[in-house]
């Protein structure tokens, strides 16, 4: 018979190392992955593929538990929707997805050990990787959800409401190709309790073009340096929206826009 001691420390350690709800659910998508990444494709793959996302799914819901978004779908799917590594889309946010008909409106719902674990696999995108930081960057929303690029605008300026940890708003474009414009998509994440937030919404709010940045737009285009046009590019459309976040309060339209964005989250939080 074992010393009552060495019982206890056997049982500490077996609890100590007990896998969470949380790598339960990275241990199976990562076993899915790494078995359809390297599968010939065909129907009776996709017919598994298809099983495979539907058992995440329910995971996943026991994960998040019950979510109500006035407007969205009462259950959600899950936001991974592909776990074929070569697949445009490949790595989005795990979580419950929620979304309207063609996506204007999506919502991701998830846990904050999840949203850990997804910022240090995108580390190399650049990811920043305090959740913080990652709210504020234009990897986050270009990684998290859907199959298109993002530029990140402006910050919009939210009242955090007591029970929420974090929560940050952004201004922006999403698209594949040109991504300079009037920004309309505004998105909105915050963290309650041990809960992760995420609410894009396309067609948000109308805003217009700012003459002061459209002077610096061209005249980082007139410059003859770099030479590569993509580069160059690159370095106006930074200066273009580093301009329109500085100039974006004084517009007509940025009260409404913040309006939007606190709504947003309200409808995130509601309980």
């Amino acid at each position: 018979m074992r010393p009552p001691a060495l019982l206890c420390l056997l049982l500490f350690g077996t609890c100590a190392h007990a896998a969470t709800p949380e790598q339960h659910y990275l241990d199976l998508r990562d076993r899915y992955i790494a078995k359809f990444s390297k599968a010939a494709e065909n129907d009776a793959t996709y017919k598994q593929h298809d099983k495979a996302i539907e058992e995440l799914t329910g995971v996943l819901r026991g994960l998040v538990g019950p979510v109500t978004i006035k407007g969205l779908p009462a259950e959600g799917k899950s936001n991974v929707d592909t776990l074929f590594k070569g697949d445009i889309g490949f790595g989005h946010l795990d979580g419950l997805c929620f979304a309207t008909e063609g996506d204007k409106i999506q919502a991701v719902v998830t846990t904050t050990a999840l949203l850990k674990h997804w910022l240090a696999e995108h580390r190399k995108d650049p990811m920043p990787q305090e959740p913080d930081a990652a709210f504020k960057s234009d990897s986050f929303y270009y990684a998290a959800i859907q199959d298109s690029a993002f530029a990140k605008y402006a910050e919009l300026p939210i009242a955090r409401p007591a029970t929420a940890s974090a929560a940050v708003a952004v201004l922006g474009v999403r698209g594949n190709g040109d991504l300079k414009g009037p920004p309309h998509e505004i998105d909105v994440v915050a963290i309650q309790g041990e809960k992760v937030f995420f609410l894009a919404a396309t067609d948000a709010v109308k805003t217009a073009e700012i003459p002061a940045c459209e002077k610096v737009w061209k005249q980082m285009m007139a410059k003859k340096t770099p030479q590569d046009s993509m580069a160059r590019e690159d370095q106006a459309m930074a200066a273009y929206t580093a301009c329109f976040a500085r100039e974006a309060p004084s517009q007509g339209w940025y009260a409404a826009a913040v309006k939007k964005a606190q709504g947003q989250l309200e409808l995130l939080l509601a309980r």
